[in-house]
């Protein structure tokens, strides 16, 4: 018996192909809002419809595709049996890429409920169904015939990221179609903003993070080529995390129409997510003990504990600006977006770069890919494009906070809106530079690839015999 990989590898290619598409975007609507000419007056140009496929090509598309993929990859090498329904993987495959293309025309024509995250419209919520669906029954029927009796913490971290998705996605799309290009939502006023930001926020909680600690666990531990620090651990971090996420949305409603309770109860349950949040960081960082020289000589592992390290700082970021004071000045602002992209790149995209450099060589039967010295070009050149990116940010973003709020002796404002728009430029210039060195490290990243894939024939990798309690492939 053999595993799967062929559709890994389609995967893999997809997730660099639309990580590409994805910060390119990125770039455009970041030169835009430095100069916004660049729009060329024409609609589907502008920053408003560009935004929201620049979101979902990067969440949805690179992070979507990194982590069907990984999943496929990691529960056939973790359970010891090929794919379950491998006819429905493939489908899986297509049926996402099926999705990307549709928002790629939809997104820009402004075809969109308005909803952060969810703005797809009911005919592609429903495809996005079928396919949800179909990748479950893939991954926990493989989960199901497994041949040991444990299943490794990768996969739970996955499971959790699968189910709660599927929630979310149904909750938070229920609408009443009108046309096929137009629907309303069933629920009104502060009920429809509560249940969007449950699921915007929960979007990062379960597909941007629980789906990324589920790679962190099973590629750290791989590429260290050790055990994970404490697997008591990492289930006390599943368990913690996966209780208190679902609660902190109401923290993106501060000062709205929404009850002041619910309010509160968002920010305590999002400083409470330091607690878990931090105990999966740390048990990342210390897998590396007696591990740390490796850093010297593998850029992959430079690149895991990089995003480590990003996303120990986004998740005590996140909780501190969910702190109402903290977030009357703070919302609204730059600052926003830098802790956005501490996440999103930093932690995200580190990760999923690591874990498929980790990945792609292993496909083709090599230990490392085909340039070791274009992966560390690749790490400095990403590394230090998220460093100007966040920086930037929040020091246009803390600018912003405190010009807004500055009042003159007679209670007038200190500054015009235009004024904090024209003393943030300087920064916007700086954002763009940080986003084109980013963009440039994944064009890397694409020509390594290539080099790997095209360096020999794909083996056929035989299933291993059953481990024994608390192993892993």
């Amino acid at each position: 018996m053999t595993y799967n990989d062929k559709v890994v590898r389609q995967f893999v290619v997809m997730t660099v192909i639309w990580g590409i598409v994805g910060m390119l975007v990125g770039v455009i609507i970041a030169a835009q809002l430095w100069l916004p000419v660049l729009n060329f007056d024409i609609p589907w140009l502008t920053y408003s419809r560009l935004r929201p496929l620049h979101t979902n090509a990067v969440i949805f598309a690179f992070g979507g595709s990194a982590l069907i993929g990984t999943s496929f990859y990691v529960v056939q090498r973790t359970c010891h049996v090929r794919l379950f329904a491998g006819g429905l993987a493939s489908f899986v495959f297509w049926g996402w890429q099926l999705v990307i293309l549709a928002a790629a025309i939809s997104l820009p024509l402004g075809w969109t409920q308005g909803k952060e995250y969810a703005e797809l419209e009911w005919p592609i919520d429903i495809l996005i169904t079928v396919v949800w669906v179909a990748y479950a029954v893939v991954f926990f029927g493989t989960v199901i015939k497994r041949r040991v009796s444990h299943i490794y913490v990768a996969n739970w971290f996955y499971a959790a990221f699968i189910i709660t998705i599927a929630l979310l996605h149904i909750v938070n799309n229920l609408s009443l179609p009108v046309t096929m290009t137009k629907s309303y939502e069933v629920y009104t006023g502060a009920v429809d903003a509560m249940v969007q930001w449950w699921y915007g926020h929960n979007a990062v909680g379960f597909f941007l993070t629980a789906g990324f600690l589920a790679m962190m666990y099973y590629f750290v531990p791989k590429q260290t080529e050790g055990p994970v620090y404490s697997y008591r651990l990492s289930i006390v971090h599943f368990w913690a995390l996966i209780a208190i996420y679902m609660w902190a949305g109401p923290h993106h409603l501060h000062y709205t129409a929404l009850p002041d309770w619910v309010q509160s109860l968002g920010m305590v349950f999002s400083l409470i997510l330091l607690a878990p949040s931090w105990g999966g960081m740390i048990n990342g960082v210390m897998t590396l003990s007696g591990h740390w020289h490796k850093l010297r000589t593998d850029p992959v592992l430079k690149f895991m504990i990089v995003a480590l390290s990003f996303y120990g700082m986004s998740t005590f970021e996140g909780p501190m600006m969910s702190i109402k004071t903290v977030n009357a000045l703070s919302h609204y602002t730059d600052w926003t977006i830098g802790h956005v992209h501490s996440g999103a790149l930093g932690w995200v995209a580190m990760m999923t770069i690591g874990s498929l450099y980790s990945l792609m060589p292993r496909l083709m039967g090599n230990k490392v890919m085909y340039s070791v010295k274009a992966v560390d070009a690749h790490f400095w050149i990403a590394t230090i494009g998220i460093v100007l990116y966040i920086a930037s940010m929040w020091i246009a973003g803390v600018m912003q906070g405190l010009m807004w709020r500055a009042f003159n002796d007679d209670g007038t404002l200190t500054y015009t809106f235009i004024e904090t728009i024209a003393a943030t430029k300087p920064y916007y210039a700086i954002r763009l530079l940080g986003g084109l060195l980013f963009l440039a490290g994944m064009f890397i990243m694409a020509w390594n690839m290539m080099k790997t894939l095209g360096a020999g024939k794909a083996p056929e990798f035989k299933a291993a015999e059953p481990a024994i309690w608390g192993e892993h492939a």
